[in-house]
């Protein structure tokens, strides 16, 4: 038997990590400023979470939800506080694509309906709803093209105003679009679902996978502005590479047993390494790490000629050449050591390094794009 082939792979298998640095098996050196996909958030192996996952698999490291888990409980409190959100209640799962899916089967729970608005270019996931949601008709199968799904164009209060009706279950929104290309809902766009929603009685959801766990110098990117969704869907970081979601869920949502369900979602492994990651956060304040980090970057990248413009916030961003970055990102990765992304847009470089990454490290990439953009003229 062989993999089913779904992943375009570089020759590179990294088999150790530390920090921002990774190994590959014939022990090259890189610099990682991508955490595969903004997944590494405190860093690779670090102490402290090493430790604790081996001591908690030295003790039980998985039992079904159908038994008491107090590691869920201290979960749950601590995300309470780190993220301001002590009223609203956790739901664990594995995958971001899984948190958005039981946001959206929530919407509908509670409202009755069916239909969905979605933005446009939006990633959500590739289960049968969350990919119904994404805004790739590549990606969807005939399957998931069955659901009531409208797009609507980001920051267009117009289209929004028409869209969100008495019909709606909910409005789904990303707190910045990654794969797109990190493209920022504005204040007036949020503020405007949020109030929309509210005058419907449907549910605004955000979707923080990507963009929360501190990668924007806020636990949450929405928090850079005044809004309060009903839900909100955390993946990625929170889990520095363990599988791990969450559902933070208003309480105006009443609960009822068997409404939702996972099989691996909260295992003690799970919370071990979301326990873990809260805890390095704060004690090595790498929510400011990121904010000063990130601010850094971008005006090192606002400076190259070559840059059109910067997007994101924190150590979330996307800096738009004037030529389409392939070849550039292959440069830099095969000749300079270092991993960055790409994004739907081709022309655009996504930084996602981990929230400890160091202005050394990021100078690092500054060298690298100096030397590789020397003999490039912006057309």
């Amino acid at each position: 038997m062989e993999l089913f082939d779904v992943y375009p792979l570089y020759p590179i298998e990294p088999v150790k990590a530390l920090g921002s640095k990774l190994w590959d098996k014939n022990g090259t050196e890189y610099l990682d400023l991508y955490g595969g996909h903004a997944v590494i958030s405190i860093g690779h192996s670090h102490p402290k979470y090493v430790e604790r996952l081996s001591g908690q698999l030295g003790q039980i490291g998985f039992y079904s939800n159908a038994v008491e888990n107090s590691l869920q409980k201290e979960l749950a409190l601590k995300m309470g506080q780190i993220s301001g959100y002590y009223d609203y209640s956790l739901f664990l799962c594995s995958t971001g694509a899984e948190a958005n899916e039981n946001a959206l089967k929530l919407a509908s729970f509670h409202t009755g309906r069916k239909k969905i608005v979605a933005v446009e270019n939006a990633f959500h996931g590739r289960t049968s709803g969350a990919v119904a949601t994404t805004h790739n008709p590549k990606i969807i199968a005939p399957f998931n093209a069955d659901h009531e799904v409208e797009f609507i164009a980001m920051n267009d209060l117009d289209a929004l105003e028409l869209a969100i009706d008495d019909e709606v279950a909910g409005f789904i929104v990303e707190g910045i679009q990654g794969v797109a290309g990190l493209y920022t809902p504005s204040e007036n766009f949020l503020k405007k679902a949020q109030e929309l929603c509210e005058a419907h009685e449907a549910v605004f959801i955000l979707d923080e996978v990507q963009s929360g766990a501190g990668r924007t110098g806020k636990f949450f990117a929405h928090q850079h502005m005044d809004i309060r969704p009903d839900i909100i869907t955390l993946a990625k970081g929170m889990g520095n590479g363990f599988p791990v979601a969450s559902v933070f869920i208003s309480p105006k949502f009443e609960p009822w047993h068997g409404m939702l369900g996972t099989t691996f979602g909260g295992n003690h492994l799970a919370c071990a390494a979301a326990l873990t990651v809260l805890e390095v956060i704060s004690e090595e304040q790498l929510m400011q790490n990121a904010k000063n980090m990130g601010s850094y970057a971008i005006e090192r990248l606002v400076a190259i000629p070559q840059v059109k413009e910067v997007r994101g916030k924190g150590l979330m961003i996307g800096a738009e050449f004037d030529f389409p970055i392939a070849d550039l990102r292959k440069s830099l990765l095969f000749d300079h050591k270092i991993f960055t992304g790409s994004a739907a847009n081709k022309n655009t470089l996504r930084l996602l390094p981990s929230l400890s990454v160091t202005m050394e490290e990021l100078d690092q990439l500054f060298e690298a794009l100096k030397v590789e953009l020397k003999n490039v003229t912006s057309p």
